[in-house]
């Protein structure tokens, strides 16, 4: 009798904001193959989503992420189900709907617990797998608005995401002086249809009625060819990249 060859382990991958939008999207491409670790407050959302995929690689974990001690718990709870741990998706995120000249402290931390922390948490509690086995891979979904500030009522979100970018690029740049094969993404959708506007703070506009927007699926798809191919900065629709550029050498002049 010839014996059966052992299948070879699924990836795992953590998604961090996963019950609804790009989160749950990317948990339904993922889904067929590799196992998942689904993170959000929710849990009866973060139930439905897991119920959705059909796929028996899913476990959940309801946590708050802008939490350092529950993230670390999450990679924990990561190892102790598959003894493994490949990917990272820092997922989570909010806007807001202020003027800057209106803007409060409150306003301020809440864009920085949110859109900084909590993917600066998860950088660092994933880090230390990372290094013991020499690779990984950690995915920040930031914003176009990271880059380009257009939206002057998104204010301190946009200055969270350039902080998010800076951030993820340094990180990048330190870690891999010693460990080559550990990446850290960035993945800058534009305007995407889901309830990131209802939800951002002071309110609207809903996102799902602006123009030229994707769909949390499109985005998803641009996230798993990034978890396939580990490029370190890639925009989610063609012509963002050029738009980034103009708006760069528009800024300033040399001396």
């Amino acid at each position: 009798m010839t014996p059966t060859a052992t299948p070879p382990a699924r990836p795992v991958v953590v998604i961090t904001g996963a019950s609804t939008g790009i989160g749950a999207a990317l948990a339904a491409r993922l889904a067929p193959t590799h196992s998942l670790v689904l993170v959000a407050r929710r849990a009866d959302a973060l139930r439905d989503v897991a119920a959705s995929l059909g796929s028996t690689n899913v476990v959940t974990v309801t946590a708050d992420v802008t939490v350092r001690s529950q993230v670390e718990d999450v990679v924990e709870t990561t190892l102790a189900q598959y003894s493994r741990l490949d990917v990272w998706v820092n997922n989570v995120g909010r806007g807001i709907t202020r003027a800057p000249s209106a803007l409060t402290d409150d306003d301020l931390d809440e864009m920085m617990r949110v859109n900084v922390k909590s993917a600066l948490y998860g950088m660092q509690a994933v880090l230390p797998h990372f290094q013991l086995v020499g690779r990984g891979h950690v995915i920040n979904v930031s914003s176009m608005l990271g880059r380009v500030p257009m939206a002057t009522l998104r204010s301190a979100y946009n200055g969270a995401k350039h902080f998010l970018n800076a951030l993820t690029a340094n990180m990048r740049a330190e870690v891999q002086e010693t460990y080559p094969e550990i990446q850290f993404s960035l993945v800058s959708p534009g305007v995407v249809r889901t309830e990131f506007g209802n939800n951002a703070v002071h309110g609207g506009p809903d996102s799902r009625t602006l123009p030229n927007g994707q769909s949390a699926e499109e985005v998803a798809e641009v996230i798993a060819r990034v978890i396939a191919d580990r490029r370190a900065d890639v925009y989610t629709r063609s012509g963002m990249a050029d738009m980034a550029v103009t708006y760069l050498k528009g800024l300033a002049q040399d001396p």
